[in-house]
């Protein structure tokens, strides 16, 4: 901070205690200065492509196979109720060895619980099956 002092006899003018603002101001444009070169320096990342989300619609073929797990967590085959999770691997394991493998859809209820569809997985992947999918709804904005 810096003060203007009048010299000469004139006794009327005395000391100025105005505040001299230009150091303040060129202070304040050096750290914008800064600032903006280094912003783009800090906020660079890792380069990585992102996948492209697309919601496409499911070509049914006959050969898909459709799983739905129910909010109780059982398994239906197509339609049919699987006893337990092993007649799951086992219907798996004779779906796996056709060529072309045919893709698994998995049609979960919005009320089961995260576990059931995760052993789902688990037996699918341990059946052989590569292609597997999940079946939604789609979003028509109605939530808002």
């Amino acid at each position: 901070m810096s003060m203007n002092v009048q010299s000469g006899d004139d006794e009327e003018h005395g000391i100025m205690s105005d505040i001299n603002t230009t150091p303040l101001v060129d202070v304040m444009l050096v750290l914008l200065i800064i600032f903006l070169i280094t912003i783009p320096i800090i906020t660079k990342t890792v380069p990585v492509t992102l996948p492209k989300a697309v919601n496409i619609p499911t070509k049914t073929k006959p050969e898909n196979i459709t799983i739905s797990v129910d909010a109780a967590g059982q398994i239906w085959w197509n339609g049919k109720l699987v006893a337990d999770r092993d007649a799951l691997i086992r219907k798996v394991v004779v779906e796996a060895v056709k060529v072309p493998q045919p893709e698994i859809h998995i049609r979960g209820d919005a009320g089961v619980r995260y576990e059931a569809i995760g052993r789902t997985l688990y037996s699918i992947q341990r059946g052989g099956i590569v292609k597997i999918g999940f079946i939604t709804e789609p979003d028509r904005g109605l939530g808002r």
